[in-house]
């Protein structure tokens, strides 16, 4: 199955180097090129790419605020954000995840770190390392956002006591492989259990799910 891939950056030479290489994975293909994020929602309603690697800083509507009105629209839920920018820090990280990216990752990254990246956010996985996880979950997403108010307890009613245990720890920056070690489990049992949690709580991938996770007080930093 072809990945199909929409570049939004403001600086056509990267827009067409990360073409370039992009196509000339076997298992992708660019469906469309935006200079700004009003382009990039407009092209994402009429493509419906399965990623998006959005630069941040664009001209008008800027790379966080498309990526807020795609990740909000009904018709795109199967699309994944990838934010690709030179500016990585744990703010933009915070405000990326808050709107809905999947993933995040700076321009420094080598070919095979792009492909796999994208790669990734199509299987509907957090792009975060582990490390990167526990930073940013105890520096921003723990803390009061007025933009995005605590989620009710309520909403883990749901969950299984075992889905718990799996969405804490994945919030805690635990990779799959890592759960199983600890809970002496098959990888493949880790990943049953967290993709339930997820659409228990119409979380969009991982990344969203861990963000639902302190904002409910499941994992607390």
């Amino acid at each position: 199955m072809t990945i199909r891939v929409l570049l939004a950056d403001d600086q056509a030479l990267l827009r067409q180097t990360f073409s370039i290489l992009i196509n000339a994975a076997p298992d992708m293909a660019v469906v469309g090129e935006a200079a700004d994020g009003a382009q990039a929602i407009s092209l994402a309603r009429e493509q419906r790419p399965d990623v998006i690697v959005m630069d941040i800083r664009m001209p008008g509507t800027d790379g966080l605020t498309a990526t807020k009105t795609i990740c909000a629209d009904p018709d795109l839920a199967d699309t994944r954000i990838l934010i690709l920018t030179t500016f990585q820090t744990e703010q933009y990280v915070a405000r990326a995840l808050r709107a809905g990216a999947s993933g995040f990752l700076g321009k420094t990254a080598t070919t095979d770190q792009l492909l796999d990246a994208i790669r990734t956010v199509a299987d509907g996985e957090s792009l975060l390392s582990p490390q990167a996880t526990r930073l940013l979950i105890t520096r921003y997403l723990a803390s009061t956002d007025p933009q995005s108010p605590p989620q009710s307890e309520d909403a883990l009613t749901e969950l299984t006591a075992r889905e718990r245990e799996m969405a804490a720890l994945a919030a805690q920056g635990l990779s799959n492989d890592e759960i199983a070690a600890k809970l002496v489990l098959s990888t493949h049992t880790v990943r049953t259990h967290i993709q339930r949690a997820m659409t228990k709580l119409h979380a969009r991938d991982r990344a969203q799910l861990v963000v639902i996770a302190y904002q409910t007080g499941l994992a607390r930093p």
